[in-house]
């Protein structure tokens, strides 16, 4: 349930989400998940694709600021509550939750959730006690 997260630091003005979306797809790298934080001036983009560490790579080579981030990510149901219940878990083990976003995926008939947590390795015991499973294993 551990896997890693691309995060990119940028500027935040017109054309550098593409400029980065197209190095991206130039070097063959899929997008699986995104979230963009961003303030007046800078984004933080964080993905899940399936080569984090080209994409380190290629990005750097761009002149870009890129790093990757042990997350936690498992599938889950698609409905009402499910959060819910993953966040209480959490909680009653005391184990913080810095960020989380989620991804419907229609195909599957689920969705993903991807967290960055204080302690991944007590996260992931926990959940996988609970029934959920590696969004990639």
């Amino acid at each position: 349930m551990i896997i890693d997260q691309l995060s990119v630091f940028s500027e935040n003005r017109a054309g550098m989400l593409a400029e980065i979306m197209k190095q991206l797809a130039d070097a063959d790298i899929d997008i699986e998940v995104l979230t963009i934080a961003d303030t007046a001036e800078f984004g933080v983009l964080r993905f899940i694709v399936d080569s984090p560490k080209k994409a380190v790579s290629v990005l750097k080579l761009g002149g870009f600021v890129a790093s990757l981030t042990p997350v936690v990510a498992l599938w889950m149901r698609n409905s009402p509550g499910a959060l819910a219940e993953i966040t209480k878990i959490l909680a009653d083990a005391d184990i913080s939750v810095e960020y989380l976003y989620a991804c419907v995926m229609r195909e599957e008939g689920r969705a993903v959730a991807i967290m960055r947590v204080e302690d991944n390795d007590k996260a992931v015991t926990l959940l996988a006690e609970k029934g959920y499973e590696p969004f990639r294993s």
